[in-house]
């Protein structure tokens, strides 16, 4: 089976916006401004570099410096974080993919511009750490690209288990992702 646009035009439906994810609570803009703090203080006078594994392959909504593949050892992609919000109703709980502990995850490697830099990260972390409960889950991990190792910036991964993430057997995940569903945008992307 390929996906094609007509397979994801079958998960747009009108569905009501519950608001935030149910017990979490929205990132303030202060909070948002300490995350940006602390990741440039831990980046220091070094570019910050991104790992995607996911959509941010193909839609980091932000103009990379360079952009290449890489793979992260030690973690591997995981449809993991359920959800009822975003991809998901309460009535249709979904799954979101999330960096777990083992393995290899191949992805792709972004740069931050440095004349964008703050800005960009801002609104990257905006777009991934919505709430406080999850600001723990973004960290840096190390690595690899054909230029060598390197340390980057991920989103969604955790070291610990702490409720939010919970490896599924494949028929739960398979018939959770199969119901997923996604707001209806008044003017859709096209793929």
């Amino acid at each position: 089976m390929l996906l094609t646009p007509e397979l994801v035009a079958q998960t747009i439906r009108n569905i009501r916006d519950d608001g935030p994810e149910p017990g979490w609570t929205p990132l303030s803009e202060t909070e948002l401004d300490e995350l940006v703090a602390r990741v440039e203080r831990e980046a220091g006078d070094q570019p910050i570099s991104i790992f995607a594994y996911g959509s941010l392959i193909w839609n980091p909504e932000f103009q990379p410096a360079n952009r290449k593949r890489a793979t992260a050892y030690g973690w591997h992609r995981s449809f993991s974080l359920r959800i009822k919000r975003w991809r998901a109703t309460s009535q249709q709980p979904g799954l979101m993919m999330a960096l777990e502990r083992g393995g290899r995850c191949d992805g792709v490697l972004f740069e931050l511009s440095p004349e964008q830099r703050r800005r960009d990260l801002r609104a990257l972390i905006a777009r991934e750490i919505r709430y406080s409960e999850v600001a723990g889950m973004m960290r840096w991990i190390p690595v690899r690209t054909a230029n060598g190792d390197s340390r980057a910036l991920t989103f969604w991964a955790s070291t610990k288990r702490d409720g939010l993430t919970k490896p599924l057997p494949p028929e739960e995940a398979a018939y959770l992702l199969a119901r997923a569903v996604a707001k209806a945008d008044p003017a859709p992307n096209t793929c």
